[in-house]
């Protein structure tokens, strides 16, 4: 008895509270870590190039849109190089693209990890924009080099641009949970995320300034939660003539909020399936 007594339980739980659950987070932090950083590692091993992937397709996306239009449209700049306008609007636009691709098919990827061991499912598309956050942070090279060719110092308004990075950060997490979740439970949505991937980056002022969109429909515009984000990113970047319209900026930080906070509840409202049904 004194044997039995002296070892440690296994204590099985039948549910974890909310509380416990946002607590588990934190436990499970170095589980983050490794996925976050695995994934870094996977991606960029045994390519000739390495993480010069990351610049590369920014970069000539950046090309094309200078040529057709800065060059061949002729459209406004905002009194800024037009290759400084494109990259500013690329590094959100490409943060949240990827942000999606990883999350949408991180649960289906950790399958064996989720079907076996408990931890928080809310880990695992999150490390995903981590990693997508990483791609940013190096891409981000190239507008300083573009900065840096063309002259071009930035004003004060460059210092609010963290602000700009958390906004894109929640519409990422958010969207990102969306589709993680509805994966899962429909896998059309792997055919489905290119798709939206592609039409939104046709749909957003990545190539174009958002200024061009006459007045009457720039409110509509904004239902677009990246016009915001892009707006603010260039408000903060290019500073000068680029202004910020503040009704569809208002608009597009209130459906990003939305999407992040209806993004948890989703994502939490089918965690408790995901072990059954991937």
């Amino acid at each position: 008895m004194k044997e039995m007594s002296s070892q440690s339980e296994l204590v099985i739980e039948a549910g974890r509270t909310e509380k416990q659950y946002w607590k588990d987070l934190w436990r499970y932090r170095e589980l983050f870590y490794f996925l976050a950083w695995r994934d870094i590692l996977v991606r960029y091993k045994q390519t000739a190039i390495g993480i010069a992937w990351a610049l590369i397709r920014p970069f000539l996306t950046m090309v094309v849109f200078t040529v057709v239009f800065g060059q061949l449209a002729k459209l406004p700049s905002e009194g800024a190089p037009y290759p400084i306008l494109v990259f500013s609007a690329m590094l959100p636009w490409q943060f949240f693209a990827n942000s999606l691709s990883e999350c949408s098919n991180s649960l289906i990827t950790n399958a064996n990890l989720i079907s076996k061991v408990y931890f928080p499912r809310l880990v695992v598309p999150t490390s995903a924009v981590v990693v997508s956050f990483v791609d940013f942070l190096v891409s981000g090279m190239i507008l300083l080099a573009l900065m840096a060719w063309y002259n071009f110092v930035p004003s004060w308004r460059i210092l609010t641009l963290p602000l700009f990075i958390g906004i894109a950060f929640a519409a990422s997490v958010g969207a990102g949970l969306w589709l993680a979740s509805l994966n899962v439970q429909y896998r059309d949505f792997r055919y489905i995320v290119p798709f939206i991937v592609q039409f939104g980056l046709y749909i957003s002022p990545v190539g174009f300034s958002s200024s061009i969109v006459p007045e009457k429909w720039r409110f509509i515009y904004s239902l677009n939660p990246m016009v915001g984000v892009i707006d603010g990113f260039r408000w903060a970047i290019l500073g000068g003539e680029s202004q910020l319209y503040l009704p569809g900026f208002l608009l597009s930080l209130a459906l990003v909020g939305l999407l992040f906070v209806s993004g948890i509840w989703y994502f939490r409202k089918m965690e408790r399936t995901f072990a059954d049904v991937i």
